[in-house]
């Protein structure tokens, strides 16, 4: 097994992910992506990408005896039928966004609440086209509670992707939170 120490880069073996190690501890191994956002893997999901390689090729030589078996693996199973695996997807914990006007910015004097809320939906909108050109498949915007105006103004955003919206877990986020599902392929 392959150790890990903060500061390595490394890259995800099924997936697109690469990132910086920041912390390492009870067999885990906290990645934090060049977007700046922490995911949890342990050893055997990831590899590290030596300073001289810059980045993983299929074509350079391949030494990690993680990818090795990967690769031993994917050729011995090509002549078997695939299936779509959710298991990655349900790991991951979605990305959290949250909207609530003191998070965004210094501060509100001198605004209206037309003006924190153009805030408030510019964010959300970034943030969304972000998570959908990082294929991040869910991401959770913690709107709070209040009058519902930002909640019904994010629905109609939502409105123009290709998404799925839904109240996220009350046990984690109470009452106001938006749980996005991205569809991945347009057959989705």
């Amino acid at each position: 097994m392959m150790s890990f120490k903060v500061g390595d880069n490394v890259a995800v073996i099924d997936d697109v992910l690469k990132g910086k190690v920041i912390e390492v501890h009870n067999g885990k191994i906290i990645v934090e992506t060049s977007d700046g956002f922490p995911f949890d893997f342990s050893p055997n999901e990831l590899v590290v990408i030596k300073e001289s390689q810059k980045e993983l090729s299929k074509f350079s030589d391949i030494s990690n005896e993680n990818l090795l078996e990967k690769l031993s693996q994917t050729a011995s199973k090509k002549n078997t039928p695939k299936f779509k695996s959710t298991v990655k997807q349900d790991k991951l914990p979605p990305m959290e966004v949250d909207l609530h006007i003191h998070h965004l910015t210094a501060s509100t004097k001198g605004m209206d609440n037309y003006d924190m809320l153009n805030i408030q939906m510019n964010e959300a909108k970034h943030k969304l086209e972000f998570a959908i050109k990082n294929r991040i498949p869910k991401v959770v915007f913690i709107h709070g509670v209040g009058e519902g105006v930002l909640k019904t103004e994010l629905e109609f955003l939502f409105k123009n992707y290709h998404v799925t919206w839904y109240e996220a877990s009350f046990k984690k986020y109470g009452l106001g939170a938006t749980e996005v599902y991205i569809y991945q392929n347009p057959k989705d």
